[in-house]
């Protein structure tokens, strides 16, 4: 096993393999932060240059591309309220208050540190108990997903927590957008007008470019505000505090990082879902819930832990049974493949020294996800310098360019125009987006999961509760909907006293 662990650090440390790494971490840290250009997407465009490189580099190359990526989706969240990724949307309007009152330094180093720290755990954990936590993620059938799903779902009420009728409707905006398309199990095509680019489905890229980043540049022309309400424009040293967070919030650094992992290791869930479920959980776990939503650090640091913890989850399930926890390991399964490193039991036992090699660039992307991540914050900061009357025509550029990147179509680009116009028209009516967001990631699984488990159940819905871990699943997402009533029913029992 030593001799194993040797080799690796020998192959991990060559020179190339480092330069393979510096490199994609670059290229991850541009892609994250440009929004519209996703982590999956830095990772596609990586697979044709990986045709021309040995396993374990080419490897690394897409470990780190995507770590630096997620990170990296934060910073135009926390400058200009426009995540860079969907795993950063959880928490931009949260970000973005702390930017505004003049605190981006501590938002962006939560950020940063909480991510790294969040991947270390993952991927610990992706080391000491991979095959055990992949053989409990196979054990969830139709059942169990349906109600993960819906507890999901749930989250996307808590975090509208002004107006939860609001809440409900912007929720089933989402769901009725993921309702188009043939994706669901009839196949039968739904809502597509006779338009074929509308048979797949509306496609969530375009959808997330145009409801975050096309209306804010929206919002930018009605109100002609060429001013950023930030002082003097600057960012300071972004490390400062954090040691005061972590003393602070340590039990949310730690839920963080687990709930990530163990959401990751779930097949399709992945890094956007630990973030909404993570800071939903925290604002509810939180003993200040009245300070989220105006610039309260504590669900940053634990969505940020959730994000990068649920990277290294994802790939327990590909690496150990070939099953792709999200679409970035989707993407690497095929890629393990094509260098003869096929995913399953036996792929610790033929292929030691690359594993453990892996486990090593995880290591070492998260630790070079501070310096890095630093140099491209303050990179970055120079954003709140630009006039906006020239920034904005450049970020609808990219969201014109990233939209079309997606799919290589000129629909998704008249998606992400669409789409950004309701989101616009959403939030000056006091309809907030991120529901409706959340419901179209998890509208289509619903139905799936829904549908399959009541063929299985010869639709008899108390099988729903019949297996143990479904029935513990179902049981806690019905008290998530009933708690909000007792809690108003305790209030309310001291002032009738």
């Amino acid at each position: 096993m030593l001799a194993n662990i040797y080799a690796a650090f020998g192959l991990v440390f060559d020179p190339y393999v480092l330069a393979v790494i510096f490199g994609s971490s670059m290229f991850g840290l541009f892609m994250g932060a440009i929004p519209g250009l996703s982590a999956t997407m830095a990772v596609a465009l990586l697979v044709p240059v990986t045709f021309f490189m040995p396993p374990v580099p080419a490897v690394a190359a897409m470990v780190s591309a995507t770590a630096m990526a997620i990170f990296s989706g934060d910073i135009p969240g926390c400058l200009l309220r426009i995540p860079g990724t969907p795993s950063s949307a959880a928490y931009t309007d949260e970000a973005y208050a702390m930017t505004k009152k003049g605190q981006g330094e501590i938002a962006l180093g939560a950020s940063l540190v909480f991510s790294a720290v969040g991947g270390l755990f993952g991927t610990f954990v992706l080391i000491l108990a991979a095959p055990a936590l992949a053989e409990l993620a196979l054990k969830f059938s139709s059942f169990e997903y349906f109600w993960l799903v819906l507890m999901g779902l749930t989250c996307a009420i808590f975090i509208a927590s002004d107006n939860p009728l609001k809440g409900f409707v912007s929720l089933f905006i989402g769901m009725f957008i993921a309702s188009v398309g043939m994706g669901n199990p009839a196949g039968v095509p739904r809502f597509t007008f006779d338009n074929p680019d509308l048979l797949s489905g509306v496609s969530l890229v375009p959808l997330m470019v145009g409801m975050f980043a096309m209306s804010e540049v929206l919002r930018y022309a009605v109100s002609k505000d060429r001013a950023m309400t930030i002082p003097d424009g600057k960012v300071g040293n972004v490390f400062k505090g954090m040691w005061a967070l972590t003393v602070k919030y340590p039990k949310s650094i730690l839920r963080g990082s687990v709930l990530g992992t163990l959401v990751g290791i779930l097949p399709g869930a992945g890094a956007d879902i630990a973030a909404w479920m993570s800071y939903a959980m925290s604002k509810k776990m939180s003993k200040e819930p009245e300070k989220f939503g105006t610039g309260h650090p504590e669900g940053i640091v634990e969505s940020g832990a959730a994000n990068n913890s649920a990277l290294a989850g994802a790939w327990i399930p590909a690496l150990v049974f070939g099953i792709p926890g999200d679409s970035i390991t989707a993407i690497v399964i095929g890629v393990l493949y094509m260098k003869n490193l096929s995913p399953g039991p036996m792929i610790f036992v033929e292929n030691p020294v690359s594993m453990y090699a892996i486990f090593i660039v995880f290591i070492l992307a998260n630790l070079l996800m501070l310096p890095l991540g630093y140099w491209c914050i303050k990179v970055s900061k120079r954003i709140l310098g630009v006039p906006r009357n020239l920034l904005m025509p450049l970020i609808l550029l990219f969201c014109i360019v990233g939209s079309y990147a997606t799919n290589n179509s000129v629909s998704d680009v008249g998606i992400m125009l669409v789409f950004g116009l309701l989101a616009y028209l959403m939030e000056e009516n006091g309809f907030p987006v991120a529901p409706a967001v959340l419901g179209v990631v998890l509208g289509g699984m619903l139905e799936e999961h829904f549908v399959t488990s009541m063929i299985k159940a010869d639709g008899e819905f108390l099988a729903f509760f019949s297996r143990p871990i479904a029935g513990t699943l179902g049981v806690v997402t019905i008290l998530l909907w009933l708690l909000p009533l007792v809690m108003r029913g305790l209030r309310k029992k001291p002032a009738i006293a």
